[in-house]
């Protein structure tokens, strides 16, 4: 087996980093700097891996793996590079990368990888490349950054690509969840058929399985006529239920049917249809204690979670921030026709230091609005509405909770804040925080607040 490493990098010191060190350990390393000799190479024997930059003058890193892909499927590739972002390492994945990275590159883990490499040359990743025109539309320039946790979600996307199994999408309300779910389903080769998504806490318990599996006719009190769920309209695309923790235990046996037999029964109807659609799910609640508790069935648990995937809240990734902000203000400000282009330096340090309760939704929120009522280029602080949070120093324009603030503390005096400020309308208190009233209504309990309103009915609250 050859133990030749190809390293493709327009950057010279890069190039003799990788030679010194994994020459050291054993391999013989080549480098170059553009993708065209690395494709010359190919004439005197293949390396064993490939280890490329994305971006280089002429062709790109994705394209090099494209064309070794084609000529020579048994090389791994490994993608290095400084522009971290979800199309890139979703593309690169898809398209078979072996592992992909963001520079600065710890030498000794691509040591470990390049000798994984060599252990499991079976290993391939073939899949369609999902380009930035097909994310736009659907948000997916929500889903981007550097922290470690977002790189491994990006790549189990494009692994994700064309393998039908279900997912399970953990995270707090606000996060992206259905983001990730659009992004699995648009990089897939079910891509032209339906994405249907479902919010199971907007239906009651009939109406949502009416809503899924449709309904025949004489089924209830107004079905005049027979109804088609949305698992027969989807085909085989994918659907998608979001809060899935909220639903009662007999939604959950036939869900279970479905998973499990590729069946399900309209309302009122005697015969099984079947369906070939994907399954997905989301829930901000700990499953595993619903579990516990016997509110959430374990063959149920257990038949989603075959992949899981876990969105870690804003607050926990805050140098992700600036780019996503950035992202979400050019999207923001093309929508709305204004040429808002910038944000300040001091309206910036105020959005690092909120700790975003509602996550990248009451972001976007925020910088809609800031958007709106702006009149010149730049975001500035003054049209940075948000919740002062515990500790901030009156007219600093910045939000600083005491170092020595737990996030509970925090979350909780925040929660407290906007429902005083709304005098305990929860739908109002529910849209500033950017979370659903489910949600809002267990922070409430969590936190023991006490919710008093006298001028708003009990339905609005």
């Amino acid at each position: 087996m050859s133990k030749r490493v190809l390293v493709v990098d327009d950057d010279a010191s890069i190039r003799e980093a990788f030679a010194y060190h994994l020459g050291r350990a054993g391999y013989q390393v080549l480098g170059v700097e553009g993708a065209e000799q690395a494709l010359a190479m190919l004439a005197d024997g293949d390396p064993g891996v490939v280890i490329t930059d994305i971006r280089m003058p002429g062709m790109d890193g994705l394209e090099l793996l494209r064309r070794l892909r084609a000529l020579a499927p048994e090389i791994d590739v490994l993608v290095i590079t400084a522009h971290e972002d979800m199309q890139s390492a979703s593309a690169a994945m898809r398209e078979g990368a072996y592992d992909y990275l963001v520079k600065p590159v710890d030498l000794g883990r691509i040591e470990a990888l390049v000798e994984r490499c060599f252990r499991d040359r079976v290993l391939r990743r073939r899949s369609r490349h999902l380009s930035e025109e097909a994310a736009e539309p659907y948000g997916l320039d929500q889903l981007v950054g550097r922290d470690p946790r977002m790189i491994e979600i990006y790549k189990l996307i494009g692994t994700l690509a064309h393998n039908p199994a279900p997912v399970l999408i953990r995270g707090e309300t606000g996060t992206g969840k259905e983001l990730i779910a659009r992004a699995i389903h648009f990089g897939s080769r079910s891509a032209e058929e339906p994405f249907i998504a479902v919010n199971c806490t907007a239906l009651t318990e009939t109406l949502l399985e009416s809503e899924l599996f449709g309904h025949v006719r004489g089924a209830f009190t107004g079905a005049i006529a027979d109804h088609k769920g949305r698992f027969e309209l989807a085909g085989a695309g994918t659907i998608f239920l979001d809060e899935i923790g909220d639903t009662s235990l007999a939604f959950q046996a036939k869900m279970l049917r479905v998973l499990e037999e590729r069946q399900f029964y309209p309302v009122g109807g005697e015969r099984p249809r079947r369906t070939e659609a994907r399954v997905m799910a989301a829930t901000n609640q700990p499953l595993e204690q619903l579990v516990r508790d016997h509110r959430f069935r374990d063959d149920l648990y257990f038949r989603l979670k075959v992949v899981e995937i876990t969105v870690p809240p804003l607050r926990d990734r805050r140098e992700d921030l600036p780019l996503l902000a950035e992202r979400l203000l050019a999207r923001i400000s093309r929508d709305l026709h204004k040429d808002v282009r910038v944000i300040s330096d001091a309206a910036m340090r105020a959005l690092r230091a909120y700790p975003w309760p509602g996550n990248v939704r009451e972001l976007e929120n925020t910088l809609t609005r800031a958007v709106v009522l702006a009149r010149g280029p730049a975001v500035t602080p003054e049209l940075i509405s948000l919740g002062p949070s515990p500790g901030a120093s009156a007219g600093s324009g910045e939000v600083e909770p005491p170092a020595d603030e737990t996030l509970d503390a925090v979350e909780r005096a925040q929660v407290a804040r906007v429902l005083r400020r709304v005098e305990g309308h929860k739908r109002k208190a529910a849209e500033i925080l950017g979370v659903s009233r489910p949600r809002l209504d267990r922070l409430i309990e969590k936190h023991g607040l006490d919710v008093t309103r006298r001028d708003v009915s009990r339905n609005d609250s």
